[in-house]
């Protein structure tokens, strides 16, 4: 600000009594009021500038008019947050979303990057009191606006995915925890972790909708687009296999149980794959009175893998039937 003070008094002194001494007026009358924070005064006076010396050829005036087109989006940024601090959001959204396009136009990346990342903030706020208060429609819709403007920001990208899902949204959900999980795993490592809480638990609600409805082809299409997108998925192999025993398609338990239990990465969840690849065994055994020993003892050598979980017991069961 000082150096844009300097230069303004500078280009006063060596300006001449021509016509151009007007666009050097209204740019010493901007850099003042910039510099005594009057903002949206700095603004018009800056466009002024641009628009009164654009076609100049005076290297003297086009120097103002790059360092206007320099500070203008500066202004607005300083507006929008001034009226953000005042709750006044739709201003705020004006004055930054002006700052973002006026800086993109005269090819300021720098400063149409900052007037975004103030811009999703803006509505990361706003949102953020619809989603306090559980109104995920509204808060849905606000995020999704703030994300557009800034998907870096990972605090409000983790609610937005989190209303879609209670919204019932759940691909949307998905696709918002899926980018997060892409981001750079060691600067956004908390918000990664966090995406991959979220994005289990939200399955798991999705599964259990869909068990109850008897979709158990919607749940297999589901984890097979959870493994397109990540095919070291642990927890959609799991809930695949899961469907195919659900809809007693054995012969599908078998094919895709070994791939399912090397994907697992805790001793319950590998239990887990195990019990339903020895179940798959098992009826395949005891199915029309075929009681081939290849079977029988492919269904105990997975049976007895099933050391954790909630199926150990069942497993047991299995396995004194099988003797």
């Amino acid at each position: 600000m000082k150096k844009l003070l300097l230069m303004a008094v500078a280009l006063l002194t060596f300006g001449a009594a021509t016509a151009q001494s007007e666009v050097i007026a209204k740019y010493n009358e901007a850099a003042t009021a910039m510099q005594s924070k009057n903002f949206a005064g700095a603004a018009q006076l800056f466009e002024q500038v641009i628009d009164k010396g654009v076609d100049s050829e005076d290297p003297k005036v086009l120097s103002c008019v790059t360092t206007a087109k320099k500070y203008l989006p500066v202004c607005y940024q300083r507006v929008g947050i001034a009226a953000a601090s005042q709750k006044n959001f739709p201003k705020a959204i004006e004055q930054l979303q002006k700052a973002a396009e006026i800086a993109e136009l005269y090819g300021n990346s720098t400063e149409k990057n900052k007037s975004n990342t103030i811009l999703a903030k803006v509505y990361q706020v706003q949102g953020g009191e619809a989603f306090n208060t559980k109104d995920y429609k509204t808060a849905a819709e606000v995020f999704a606006k703030g994300y557009a403007a800034n998907p870096r920001n990972t605090e409000m990208a983790l609610n937005l995915a989190m209303s879609y899902c209670e919204l019932g949204e759940f691909q949307k959900g998905m696709d918002i925890y899926d980018n997060i999980c892409a981001m750079n795993a060691e600067k956004y490592a908390a918000a990664i972790a966090v995406a991959k809480e979220k994005k289990a638990l939200y399955t798991n609600n999705e599964v259990a909708r869909l068990q109850q409805a008897g979709d158990h082809d919607a749940i297999i299409a589901m984890a097979e687009k959870m493994l397109a997108a990540d095919p070291a998925s642990a927890l959609a192999e799991k809930i695949r296999l899961q469907a195919y025993s659900n809809k007693k398609d054995y012969a599908k338990v078998i094919a895709l149980g070994d791939t399912a239990a090397l994907a697992q990465t805790s001793d319950e969840d590998k239990s887990a794959v195990y019990y339903m690849i020895g179940a798959a065994y098992n009826a395949q055994y005891n199915a029309g009175g075929n009681k081939s020993a290849a079977l029988r003892d492919k269904a105990v050598a997975y049976l007895q893998k099933v050391t954790a979980g909630a199926n150990v017991e069942a497993a047991k069961a299995a396995l004194d039937g099988l003797k």
